[in-house]
């Protein structure tokens, strides 16, 4: 068994892919309109697991993103580099961090995405 993507639901697709591979730096995979007319984008980074977002314009998001889905970890050579990055280049909120997590051996911060779903940007750390 392996994961090989996980599905999330956005308001604005094309504000998606453009945090997603413009600013995170990810690559499109796929794209197609499903059965249920639902846009779907895949992207994915160095490994094959893949991230899978949904648009529907009719779709209603609901709750805060935060009620049932946590945080997805995206794993980057230097935390403190990219949250100054994508702070100076997007709208992207800085939730928490950067800090040392030992328990993770990393150091990680999180943000946001354009619908607020949290990112965890992760350096894995020997030293911790």
């Amino acid at each position: 068994m392996d994961v090989i993507h996980s599905a999330i639901w956005v308001s604005d697709v094309e504000a998606t892919l453009e945090f997603y591979l413009g600013a995170l730096g990810l690559e499109k995979t796929n794209e197609f309109v499903g059965g249920d007319g639902a846009t779907n984008v895949y992207v994915r980074g160095e490994s094959e697991t893949e991230i899978q977002f949904k648009y529907k314009e009719d779709h209603d998001l609901g709750e805060p993103q935060t009620a049932r889905f946590d945080h997805l970890a995206i794993e980057v050579e230097d935390t403190d580099a990219e949250v100054e990055r994508l702070h100076e280049e997007t709208d992207t909120e800085l939730v928490r961090g950067p800090l040392d997590s030992t328990g993770a051996s990393a150091r990680v911060a999180f943000i946001t995405d354009p619908d607020g779903h949290v990112i965890e940007l992760v350096e894995p750390r020997d030293d911790l």
